[in-house]
Order: structure tokens, then C-alpha cells, then sequence
């Protein structure tokens, strides 16, 4: 689209795929750290985009639940599975760090569950997919709850969802067993998901995030900084959790609040660089970008003697051999294989373009939160803010 809020949000993309690049490719020690709240904010952005397409096609006055679940889920299939089936079977040819015997699970998206069940990130090349995994379980839910569920509990029940998430992270004192599946599990990550849903749930009635969350987010984002650079974790398990969750949960509310403001339109100098053509355009292919990163870092690892600088460990090397081919494979992707399937989502309105007339009265949110005061069907609409999700 066209208008401001969904053009930052691109640039929102582009920015966390920068700090997951960063923290594969240079960080010291392969830190986790901006890698970390990158895939935080894709959680946040997923959880309020999805939730306002759906919410725009409910909004519609020819809506129809059972359409349009089934153009939910066919577009997501269009946008989602080639370029993800395509990882897979490159990694079945060529068995990169001897990835076969782990491929049934990712090809489900349950590689979340396969590392936490063995607590360990091997084979490392596909370990990316965990996020992956997280959002396809989410995408098979959440479009259940969105678009069935009474309009007026749903606000209850993304605070309900993020509650559950947050309870979640209880379990883990009790057991003092710091584990990979404190992260991995789909709850770990349900309160970003839902976060980011909440957001849209205010926006479908036209509020904004309340006063506290508007004005507080930077004491929220100061203490997690705080945490993360100047307390260590400490070696006891009950304090460890503890740090931990700090960790988890302070971010939340910052992210929450820059989506938010993305998604109005940032101005000024904040807004000229949200709206930068470089970052928008590494944002349109950000997926691909996620993706392939690991494969491409897999392969520059072993063409390390063809290639003049040092890839095999973290620094500059790496970063910038490792980001420019897979800028390079991400883009060929994007206007090769990637756009054209997702021309084919046209096919797949979420609300019949028939009934344009009475949709055009479908409500405050259905005009504006597409920005489209031309009275234009929110299915045509719908279809231009989701041809990148």
C-alpha cells in the first residue's frame, strides 16, 4: 500500500532482519542479543498485521466466516511454503551439516519442538526455523479465534493469551532446569504474538495504546538495556530465571509501542528514515532474507578458501560476505519466484469484491485503518496489505 503506516512497517522488517543478520554474522561470541528482540519485533508485527487483515475482512458487511478462512490459510500457503519447501529440499540435496534425519520435523513446522526436545541447536543451519514454526502454529490457530470469536471478548482474549504466556515462564523456577524449551515452546512467545494482535484490537476501534504505554515505554526499554548489558546472569538457577524473564517480558512494551507508531506514520526525521527506498526495499524481501541467511552462511563457510576474507568466524568478514550474497539470493527470490506467487492471491479475497457497495459501509475501521477514503472494497485492499505478509 501506499500510505505511510504500512511503509514503515516494512522498514520495521528491515530493521529486526538487520539485528538478526548482526548477531548471526558479527556479534561477539555469537550473542543472541539483537537477534533476539529482532525476532521479538517480527513477532509483535506478525501478531498485529494478521490480526487486522482479519479484522478489516470481519469488518466487511459481505463477510462470511468460512471464505474467509479458506483464504486465509491458501494465501499464507502462497506466501509462506515455496520459498520455505525450496530451503528444505536444497538441504535434502545437499544434506548441509547432515540435516536429513531432522527434515520431517522442520517440513511440519515443528522444529521448535525438535531443539527442545533435545536441548540443542543441532543441525545449526535450519535452527532459524524455530520462529518459523512458532508463527505457522500460530497462523493455524489465531484466524479461528479472530474471525469466530464474540467481537466483544476478543480484546479479553489477547490479554488472556499474554497472561497465559506470561504464567508460562513461571514453570521454570520450579523446576530450575534452564533449557532450550523455556524459549521454544509456543508459549514463550504467544505474549509478542498477541501483543502485536492487541494493537490491532485497539485499532479496530479507532484507540491507541493507553497513556502508561505511550509515555513509559522508554523506562521500559532503559531498564531492559540496564539488565542486558551491565547485570550478568547470575550462576544460581532461581536468580538465572529471574534475569531471564526480566529479559523477556521488558521488551514487550517498547515493541508494542514502536509498531504502534509505525503504524500511524512516523513524521519528521524518525519518519524520512523509516521511509528510506533502502530499507523498504530490505523489508519487501525480509523474509527470504530470514530464510536463506543460514544457507548462504553455510556455503560461504565452506568456500572459506576461495574467498579473500575471513567468513569462518564472527566480524566483518562474515557480515559482509555472508549479508550480500544473501541480500542478493533474498531479492532474486523476491522478483523470480516470490512476487509471482504472490499475484496469485487476487484469487483468494478475504470478502467477495461483489458486495463492494455495502462494504464500503462497513465501519470506521474498514475505511481507515486501509486508508482509503475512495470508498474502495476492503478485499482489494486487504489484498495489497498482505501481499507481503
Amino acid at each position: 500500500m501506499g500510505n505511510a503506516r504500512d511503509i514503515q512497517l516494512d522498514a520495521l522488517r528491515a530493521i529486526a532482519v538487520t539485528m538478526v543478520l548482526y548477531s548471526h554474522f558479527f556479534a561477539a561470541g555469537g550473542s543472541s542479543f539483537w537477534g533476539h528482540i529482532g525476532v521479538r519485533l517480527f513477532f509483535v508485527l506478525s501478531g498485529f498485521l494478521i490480526t487486522r487483515l482479519l479484522l478489516e475482512a470481519r469488518a466487511a458487511a459481505a463477510f462470511e466466516p468460512r471464505p474467509a478462512l479458506r483464504s486465509f490459510y491458501i494465501r499464507r500457503a502462497l506466501r509462506i511454503f515455496p520459498p520455505y519447501f525450496a530451503v528444505l529440499g536444497f538441504v535434502w540435496l545437499f544434506d548441509l551439516e547432515q540435516s536429513r534425519g531432522s527434515l520431517v520435523w522442520h517440513a511440519l513446522y515443528l522444529s521448535n519442538f525438535w531443539y527442545a526436545l533435545r536441548n540443542d541447536w543441532t543441525p545449526w543451519v535450519l535452527c532459524h526455523l524455530w520462529s518459523l514454526s512458532i508463527e505457522e502454529q500460530f497462523y493455524v490457530a489465531w484466524p479461528l479465534v479472530v474471525l469466530l470469536a464474540p467481537r466483544r471478548r476478543f480484546e479479553s482474549i489477547c490479554i488472556g493469551v499474554i497472561l497465559l504466556s506470561l504464567a508460562y515462564r513461571f514453570y521454570w523456577p520450579v523446576t530450575a532446569t534452564p533449557a532450550l524449551a523455556r524459549d521454544l515452546l509456543p508459549p514463550a512467545s504467544m505474549d509478542a504474538l498477541a501483543s502485536g494482535a492487541l494493537l490491532a484490537c485497539w485499532r479496530s476501534r479507532g484507540a491507541d495504546p493507553p497513556r502508561w504505554m505511550r509515555l513509559g515505554w522508554p523506562a521500559f526499554a532503559s531498564a531492559f538495556l540496564m539488565i542486558e548489558w551491565f547485570v550478568p546472569a547470575p550462576p544460581d538457577p532461581t536468580l538465572e530465571w529471574a534475569h531471564w524473564l526480566l529479559l523477556q517480558v521488558l521488551p514487550l512494551v517498547p515493541l508494542m509501542a514502536i509498531v504502534a507508531a509505525c503504524s500511524r506514520g512516523l513524521g519528521g526525521t524518525l519518519g524520512g528514515f523509516a521511509e528510506l527506498p533502502p530499507l523498504l526495499a530490505l523489508g519487501r524481501i525480509s523474509y527470504g532474507v530470514y530464510l536463506y541467511h543460514p544457507i548462504l552462511l553455510s556455503l560461504a563457510v565452506k568456500s572459506q578458501p576461495w574467498i579473500p576474507l575471513n567468513v569462518s568466524q564472527q566480524g566483518p568478514g562474515r557480515l559482509l560476505v555472508a549479508s550480500t550474497a544473501t541480500i542478493v539470493v533474498a531479492s532474486i527470490s523476491w522478483v523470480v519466484f516470490e512476487r509471482p506467487l504472490n499475484r496469485l492471491k487476487r484469487h483468494f479475497p478475504y470478502v467477495a469484491r461483489a458486495d463492494a457497495p455495502q462494504a464500503s459501509h462497513a465501519g470506521w475501521f474498514a475505511r481507515a485503518a486501509v486508508g482509503s477514503p475512495d470508498g474502495r472494497t476492503p478485499s482489494l485492499d486487504l489484498q495489497r496489505t498482505d501481499s507481503r505478509r
